[in-house]
């Protein structure tokens, strides 16, 4: 694709990590990727960068809306656990700001509930390997809530804005698995954003804001560009 828009002329390029909250081992990676593609070409396009929306209040608002309408489908639960994706323990002692985004949003996404402390929970899924990861870990979670006699309880993932395998394989129908196993009641998966037109408008919302100043090519600008990398084609080729 960035070949693609580089053969059209393109000079401004946007660039919009779907990761809600930073970190060096998501956000900056796709950023790194991009880089390693600008340093191969002469002619580089104008960059800028969507670092995070883990606090927008689109963003936001579209999470509470989903999670509202769930229950007025379905009655509220005891227990709303909010599960992020892991990330090992080291990455917050390098200065990470994944964890503090990830606290962030789950705060924002219970004022917006109107949540007491006692009525939400916190955790970290995905971990693997011998190492300490961000803790509370999701699945000893949920077979705590169990064992201590909580019969209904809700999970949301806000660190994703669609559903995956670590959604709705790990949450979904494992999480469920070791709630239910472990003597609760009854298990709730409510399921990401992915293509929820409150969402969807929050998103664009975020592209005009990241887009301000830079003006729009009309389409005399455009064939113009076009026919500059014509030309200077055909006269590589000629050579």
């Amino acid at each position: 694709m960035l070949e693609d828009l580089h053969r059209q002329g393109v000079t401004r390029l946007l660039g919009v990590p779907l990761y809600p909250q930073y970190s060096a081992a998501t956000t900056a990676t796709a950023l790194d990727a991009l880089a390693d593609w600008l340093r191969g070409k002469r002619r580089q396009p104008g960059l800028r960068w969507l670092r995070q929306f883990a606090d927008h209040p689109g963003y936001i608002g579209a999470l509470a809306a989903k999670v509202r309408d769930h229950w007025a489908a379905h009655g509220r639960p005891q227990r709303l656990l909010m599960s992020f994706h892991g990330m090992p323990q080291r990455t917050l002692e390098q200065g990470d700001p994944y964890h503090c985004e990830c606290r962030k949003t789950a705060r924002l996404l219970a004022q917006a509930l109107d949540l007491q402390p006692e009525q939400f929970q916190v955790t970290f899924q995905s971990r693997f390997g011998a190492q300490a990861w961000l803790q509370p870990y999701t699945e000893p979670t949920l077979r705590e809530l169990a064992r201590s006699g909580v019969r209904r309880v809700d999970v949301v993932c806000p660190g994703f804005v669609a559903d995956c395998l670590e959604t709705l394989e790990e949450i979904a129908i494992e999480g469920k698995q070791a709630f239910l196993s472990s003597g609760g009641g009854e298990f709730h998966y409510i399921g990401c954003l992915n293509s929820d037109p409150q969402w969807v408008g929050a998103l664009a919302d975020l592209v005009e804001q990241e887009l301000q100043g830079w003006p729009t090519r009309d389409a005399a600008d455009a064939q113009e560009s076009r026919d500059r990398a014509q030309r200077a084609a055909a006269l590589s080729g000629s050579r």
